[in-house]
């Protein structure tokens, strides 16, 4: 089984709006690149990535870089570095533990600007209404 340790190296943030300013409607965009992958001793892989967030418009946008370091049995680890250099979409477990910590830390960094966070908040329906019926998933509507 693959096991990944995530480490942040570098973290810039910016907030360009003015905070006295009402804050305008707004679209969030992330993205995760996996920017290479190196076998290292021990059956471990390094992994460096970059987290970015823009806002649309632009009033602040955060930048994570960092690696996330992939241990496993011998074949596992092959097969992960095989994958990368035939240019297949890194093991989800690689981007998924590498989202869970970038995202965290945006959230955290979001609120220092005074910054909408880059996930969906919850919704919660005020008391009285009934919940409306929808599928389930993660509803990003308003």
């Amino acid at each position: 089984m693959l096991r990944v340790n995530v480490v942040i190296s570098s973290i810039t943030a910016e907030r360009y709006w003015d905070v006295r300013k009402p804050m305008p409607p707004i679209q969030i965009n992330t993205n995760i690149n996996v920017i290479g992958m190196e076998k290292k001793q021990n059956e471990t892989l390094e992994v460096p990535y970059v987290f970015s967030i823009a806002y649309n418009p632009s009033i602040a946008q955060i930048n994570i870089k960092g690696n996330a370091y992939v241990n496993g049995e011998k074949n596992e680890v092959d097969q992960v570095i095989k994958d990368f250099e035939q240019k297949k979409p890194p093991a989800q477990i690689i981007i998924q533990s590498i989202s869970n910590v970038v995202f965290i830390e945006s959230v955290l960094i979001s609120r220092t600007l005074n910054m909408p966070p880059p996930i969906p908040l919850p919704h919660i329906p005020e008391a009285g209404t009934k919940p409306s019926i929808k599928p389930q998933g993660r509803d990003y509507s308003l």
